[in-house]
């Protein structure tokens, strides 16, 4: 897919008909940009292999949020639509009677970062319903499918003040944040979100008073620890990945995509999740499909960092990729929002005469606007765009305005290749 970029290039120079105009019409759009602006675009057609468009294929641009297209595709091409993102109980009893469980309780995570109380409330119900109300042993939280690094503040050094990321790490609960009430002075209370600074301890705690609660008796204390390798697995809760896909994706949701990020790690390497081991992953993916690499850098899964550099070459060669993969390809093309319907598209291209049927995949930081997805135009064919901008000059709606006018332009003509 490397002769995708040298494509894309030849083409831009070299385009007759239907494409010459299509071109006359983006170029006027892009002829307001500000001159200090840094922008990619490319738009073509994958079953007719029909660039319309490329400006900047090969330059690297911060995504944003677009990284969430790596993270999203890798997962879905190498865990599966099914693949079930889990919460676990288990027991290392050696004795266990009807009633009585004569050693420890391990809740251990897997990186389902939407694990919440009401999750929690039903695991003990079966365990209680299953016969058990006494443990003589400890309440133990494990979250070592993951490292224990739960946070990086490196990757937002520029973004501190917007972005607020609870701690990553493989069991969660309520995305390990809580609020409590503060006084502030006399009389005058606000309500504070805070984040659990050790998130298995806290857990193991939670789940140790909610045990007490439901009338399971506990004999023992709450701590972090390992679930041995032998215990014996006896409650779950879990989402399969293509019903996790929809919220990343559609919400853009920067927890469960790190979340996501860490599980590709873990699955790959067979050791741990981590970001190192996630990024080694997707580039492997990228190195064995042809995607090109060469200026593509991904350091987290949400595109959180400034530190991702892709450029609108590779975005359209992963789409691709995924395009033309009938195994994978409705799983992720339904994760993506639809313009003027939900997601971060829901309030875009909505009020306009022509129908646009895009699906895609949004992507904002400071000074930075990116769009990405698929087109389908009236006469059935599909279109592959990806747009990233990189400014000083003017706001992100401004950009956002941008990108939605060049797709509504997109949908509104009549496709004849060639002609």
């Amino acid at each position: 897919m490397k002769k995708l970029i040298l494509f894309f290039i030849v083409l831009s120079n070299f385009v007759p008909g239907f494409a010459q105009s299509i071109k006359t019409e983006i170029e006027n759009i892009l002829k307001n940009v500000p001159r200090q602006c840094r922008y990619g675009v490319v738009i073509f057609n994958p079953m007719k292999e029909d660039t319309i468009y490329a400006h900047n294929v090969d330059a690297p641009l911060i995504p944003a949020s677009n990284t969430k297209l790596f993270t999203t595709a890798v997962a879905v091409y190498y865990l599966g639509p099914e693949y079930r993102i889990s919460t676990k109980f288990f027991i290392d009893a050696k004795d266990k009677s009807k009633s009585k469980l004569n050693g420890n309780l391990y809740l251990k995570g897997y990186g389902n970062g939407l694990f919440g109380g009401e999750d929690l409330d039903k695991m003990i119900e079966d365990l209680k319903s299953s016969g058990i109300n006494e443990i003589n042993g400890d309440i133990i939280g494990d979250d070592t499918f993951f490292d224990d690094v739960y946070s990086r503040q490196d990757w937002i050094e520029d973004e501190t003040k917007t972005v607020s990321l609870p701690p990553v790490s493989a069991l969660v609960l309520d995305r390990n944040k809580y609020t409590v009430r503060k006084k502030i002075r006399r009389k005058k209370f606000k309500i504070v979100t805070e984040f659990y600074s050790d998130p298995p301890l806290k857990i193991a705690e939670i789940l140790y008073n909610k045990l007490k609660a439901a009338s399971i008796t506990v004999n023992g204390t709450f701590k972090k620890g390992t679930t041995p390798k032998s215990a014996i697995e006896v409650g779950a809760n879990s989402i399969k990945l293509k019903d996790y896909l929809k919220i990343v994706n559609k919400r853009s949701d920067n927890f469960l995509a790190e979340c996501l990020f860490k599980i590709i790690g873990a699955v790959s390497s067979g050791k741990e999740g981590s970001a190192f081991y996630a990024a080694q992953t997707i580039n492997k993916f990228l190195y064995d499909n042809d995607i090109p690499s060469e200026e593509t850098k991904i350091v987290d899964g949400s595109g959180l960092s400034r530190n991702n550099q892709v450029t609108v070459g590779s975005i359209a060669a992963l789409l691709e990729k995924i395009y033309f993969d009938i195994r994978y390809y409705d799983t992720f093309y339904n994760s993506l929002s639809t313009a003027g319907t939900d997601g971060t598209l829901r309030n875009r291209m909505k009020e306009v005469d022509v129908d646009v049927n895009f699906r895609g995949k949004t992507g904002t930081l400071n000074g930075a606007s990116s769009v990405s997805g698929y087109l389908k135009l009236k006469n059935g064919d599909d279109l592959i765009i990806s747009m990233i901008f990189e400014f000083s000059k003017k706001t992100n709606n401004y950009y956002r305005n941008v990108e939605d006018q060049i797709i509504e332009k997109l949908a509104g003509f009549d496709y004849e290749p060639g002609n």
